[in-house]
């Protein structure tokens, strides 16, 4: 462990803790969005937050804010992450980087220290897929990136714009923010880079683009017992030639400088039974990519890998078509360039890398200079009960925001 960091460690495992206590009984760990734990959750967060000297308020778009205002005002800088989680998930996707950005108030505050700038902590509403399908509801609705049509799904009886009032928001002021300077946020990793090559800090360079194509082949329903081998339209078998088509390109892909991943992620087969050879099979790719050209070429041996399978297996296959198309969103170059000089003052080691999966950071990072930080995280585990992260690492992450906010905030200052 690294001395005499600028963060008080022993306070970010407590609060970690007191929030992994807070979940449903015999699901470890789940608090999800919209949920009575979730506001439970919330207002410990929130008493944290008031502990830290932090003014706190839930904006039009539900999400929690601390605010510690700033000598000049002129605008304002986010740190921040989410406290919801997937069902029977983490304990530290979201809620390590929430209270992280808690712990560099409280930091700042023992030392001292003013900051020019505005700075919030924000706990971002519903990161994570929610009950209503759809996910990072609140950076999008602070930023007035949230689809209006959101607004009328409905789960357990009621409407998104219910569940969005019931959390303390507003939806009828909705109004994207202008006065944002920049955003940081921390996470664990969800992967096994950082802890295979010994490193402390991922210095996040973009969060990948997500492309989501349907390919759906049509073969023929016929006797399993009787119809011969050579004469069949067996759409599954052709089905299993592109599932294996489709992981040996994202290998090749993969190779590539920069992020790539290929998954079959939806799978359905017709009729789907014993004595019937497959007459349909649906099939749902997710593809995701750091480099734009990365995913116009997949997407180009995907088209050759369907027109060479139908023509070697007499099935019809359509032409893969693009369910959704999320460009990637790069990190700002300047706040890349800080978080590694914090890392750089504090001995703390670092490599760029990019993310695969989605984050409110992806959304701030469309309306503000916006970056993000990850720690390793044990075996790359995520998204289940055994995800887990040391205190010594997230407090590492910790110290590496606590230097670049003040960065930031300096940098912020000359310019104006």
């Amino acid at each position: 462990m690294h001395s005499n960091l600028p963060v008080d460690a022993s306070r970010i495992a407590a609060d970690i803790e007191a929030l992994a206590d807070i979940t449903e009984p015999g699901r470890p760990w789940t608090r999800r969005a919209f949920s009575p734990l979730f506001l439970e959750g919330r207002a410990y967060v929130e008493r944290r937050m008031r502990d830290a000297g932090l003014e706190t308020h839930i904006d039009h778009a539900g999400n929690l804010i601390g605010r510690r205002p700033g000598k000049k005002g002129g605008g304002t800088l986010i740190i921040g992450s989410h406290s919801d989680t997937v069902p029977e998930g983490g304990r530290f996707d979201g809620i390590a980087g929430l209270i992280a950005a808690l712990e560099v108030a409280r930091s700042l505050a023992d030392r001292g220290i003013e900051l020019d700038h505005d700075l919030e902590i924000v706990d971002f509403l519903a990161e994570e897929v929610s009950p209503f399908g759809v996910s990072c509801i609140g950076s999008r609705g602070m930023t007035g990136q949230r689809p209006d049509a959101w607004l009328t799904r409905m789960a357990d009886g009621r409407s998104l714009a219910a569940g969005i009032t019931e959390v303390g928001g507003d939806v009828n002021a909705a109004k994207a923010r202008t006065d944002i300077k920049g955003f940081l946020e921390l996470h664990i990793e969800q992967g096994t880079v950082l802890e295979r090559e010994g490193i402390n800090i991922g210095v996040v360079t973009a969060i990948s683009g997500i492309t989501r194509i349907e390919i759906v082949i049509e073969g023929r329903a016929d006797h399993a017992g009787t119809t011969v081998m050579p004469f069949r339209k067996d759409a599954l078998v052709a089905a299993s030639e592109i599932v294996l088509a489709i992981r040996e390109a994202g290998l090749e892909l993969s190779k590539t400088p920069g992020h790539f991943t290929a998954t079959v992620g939806e799978f359905e087969i017709e009729p789907n039974a014993a004595n019937v050879i497959p007459s349909r099979v649906r099939m749902l790719i997710d593809a995701r990519a750091e480099l734009r050209e990365d995913m116009e070429v997949f997407c180009t041996h995907l088209d050759t890998i369907a027109a060479r399978t139908a023509e070697r297996w007499g099935v019809t296959i359509a032409a893969p078509v693009r369910i959704s198309d999320v460009v990637a969103t790069p990190c700002d170059p300047q706040v890349l360039a800080i978080l590694e000089q914090a890392a750089d003052g504090a001995g703390i080691s670092h490599r760029r890398m990019a993310s695969g999966a989605g984050h409110d950071t992806g959304w701030m990072a469309k309306v503000a200079p916006a970056a993000m930080i990850f720690i390793p995280c044990k075996e790359g585990r995520s998204h289940c009960a055994e995800e887990w992260a040391e205190t010594d690492d997230i407090a590492l992450g910790t110290a590496v925001l606590f230097e670049a906010v003040q960065d930031m905030d300096r940098r912020l200052s000359e310019e104006s």
